[in-house]
């Protein structure tokens, strides 16, 4: 909504404490969740397409076959982001390596896809304009590349053409303003509750804000 220009009304949830309201509308109890006039709409793929094919500019490819293409890359997105969930959302430094080697595995896939695949020059997965593939990868890559400044992998930089890719996403406003205000203090806290290994690492002001 934000690429398009869509004037639309934001509400955050606390899915530690979900209201009731919140859950008589999403059958599966997570977010986001889109009410276009009376009518609830969920999961994410499923509300991006509905946008791209009913509000202008179109973020897809106008060609059917690249179009798929792009479908088929959005349906690795729960692969590639459950290998990075796997680097920081561990609980010891070796689980965290071994994460890291798994998840170059499938980093290698993508950065294929990009450096052969796409058959452009980006800066973006289609080209020069944002598509819905890279708002489908933008999220992940967010919340990984914060987690990476503790962590300090380098993984990255072993993949040109990702790294490249992420830089842009992180550098568009569309993308790292599309969280709430709040989102880093949570990002945070999410990670020390749950006592991850990356925590150890935060610095104090980071773990003040988280506090």
């Amino acid at each position: 909504m934000r690429a398009k220009d869509v004037e639309f009304e934001v509400t955050f949830v606390n899915l530690r404490d979900k209201p009731d309201w919140f859950l008589k509308v999403s059958p599966h109890g997570k977010v986001p969740v889109l009410k276009v006039d009376e009518e609830i709409l969920f999961e994410s793929n499923a509300i991006a397409e509905f946008l791209d094919e009913t509000v202008p500019p179109r973020l897809h490819p106008e060609d059917p076959l690249l179009r798929a293409h792009n479908r088929a890359w959005t349906d690795f997105v729960p692969t590639f982001s459950g290998a990075l969930n796997g680097i920081y959302y561990t609980k010891t430094h070796e689980d965290m390596e071994a994460g890291l080697a798994k998840a170059s595995k499938v980093l290698e896939r993508l950065e294929q896809a990009i450096a052969q695949g796409r058959g452009n020059d980006g800066p973006y997965f289609n080209g020069p304009k944002l598509s819905l593939v890279d708002a489908a990868y933008a999220p992940f890559l967010q919340r990984f590349v914060i987690a990476d400044g503790f962590l300090k992998t380098g993984l990255l930089d072993e993949f040109p053409y990702v790294k490249a890719w992420c830089d842009t996403l992180m550098s568009n406003e569309i993308v790292t303003g599309a969280v709430a205000p709040n989102f880093l203090e949570e990002f945070y806290g999410n990670l020390k509750r749950r006592e991850f290994y990356v925590a150890t690492l935060i610095g104090d002001q980071a773990a003040q804000a988280a506090e």
